[in-house]
This record gives C-alpha cells, sequence and structure tokens, in this order.
C-alpha cells in the first residue's frame, strides 16, 4: 500500500505557472470560484455564500494536507501570486494507488490552456512522487472543455453513469476518465 505524505508541501512549476499552497490570504478568489454558478455549473455542491465558507473551504483544503487525505494547490502565474483556480489530487484510494483528480479556474482565464498545462503537472507528480497506478477524473458529461483538458492529457474515457448522483431535486450523470502510469 502507499505511504503517502504531503510534508513537506512541495510547490510545482510548469512553464506559465506555480501551483503553491492554497492559504486564507487567496479568501477572495475562493469565493469567486466557489460562490460563481457558471464556474460551479458541473460541480454538484452547494455555493458558497459567505466569507466564513470560503475560509472553511480553504480549512478544509488545509486538513486534507495535514492529514495525507487530499493535496489542492492554488493555480497562479509565476510571478504573481494571485489565485486563479484550484487543482488537486482527491480520494485518495492508496490500497489501490489511484487518486482522482480535479480542478477549477477562474471563467476569464478559460480557453488559454492553463488547466491542460496544470493537469499535466498534477498527473506528473501524482506518478512519480505520489506513485500512484491510475489516475481518474470524474466529470459532468456536458462539460466539453473539461473532458478536452482531459483527452490532451491522454485520459481515456472509461464510463458513462447515467443519474447516478443526485443534486438539488435531480439526478445527474457522470463520466469517468482515467491514465494509467505506464
Amino acid at each position: 500500500m502507499l505511504n503517502i505524505n504531503f510534508t513537506p508541501f512541495h510547490n510545482l512549476e510548469t512553464e506559465r505557472l506555480l501551483l503553491r499552497r492554497v492559504d486564507n490570504n487567496d479568501l477572495k478568489e475562493v469565493f469567486a470560484l466557489r460562490s460563481n454558478p457558471e464556474t460551479m455549473k458541473y460541480i454538484p455542491r452547494p455555493l458558497v455564500t459567505t466569507d466564513e465558507e470560503a475560509l472553511a473551504h480553504i480549512a478544509m483544503i488545509e486538513s486534507k494536507i495535514e492529514s495525507n487525505e487530499g493535496i489542492n494547490w492554488a493555480i497562479t502565474y509565476k510571478g504573481d501570486p494571485k489565485l486563479i483556480g484550484i487543482i488537486g489530487h482527491y480520494r485518495i484510494k492508496p490500497e489501490h494507488y489511484r487518486a482522482e483528480i480535479g480542478y477549477m479556474i477562474l471563467p476569464e482565464f478559460n480557453g488559454m490552456g492553463i488547466v491542460t498545462e496544470a493537469v499535466q503537472e498534477v498527473v506528473k507528480y501524482g506518478f512519480e512522487v505520489m506513485k500512484l497506478h491510475s489516475i481518474e477524473a470524474v466529470i459532468d458529461p456536458d462539460n466539453l472543455g473539461s473532458a478536452k483538458v482531459l483527452e490532451k492529457n491522454n485520459f481515456k474515457k472509461e464510463a458513462h453513469f447515467i443519474e447516478n448522483e443526485f443534486f438539488n431535486g435531480r439526478f445527474l450523470d457522470s463520466a469517468v476518465y482515467t491514465i494509467l502510469n505506464k
């Protein structure tokens, strides 16, 4: 079984991006991400409505890192500390050498290849540092942008579950994409 340890925390870098630890200084941007119906359109979670709820989300991210249950990074441009998105490994299953990747970005940064670049680095971290065998992404099948990001990063669609989640009074489908560490 995997021995997951996120201490010390590792920043990740790409050509354009610095992926760093999320902290309370990111409150405004985390609130903007999690309270926006457009960014949350494909994420079946309640919208954040107060600064306290956004701070609780940041605290949850931190607690997952401290307990080695998950790791998230703030997506930033190199040289600019402003958070423009969040990406990380969720639902880590050490006994299966598997984790789920998730990400979101402020709408004004859509279509710039930022998430594709960040996913590539976070997948590399998952395989090389965490020693995962597989990484999955569970997305709304209507989220074509996210599907493109995953396909550009060599994820393969494995499943389409019909009405397998109930949120806000309706049943939702899920698509599962996976990449193996070859």
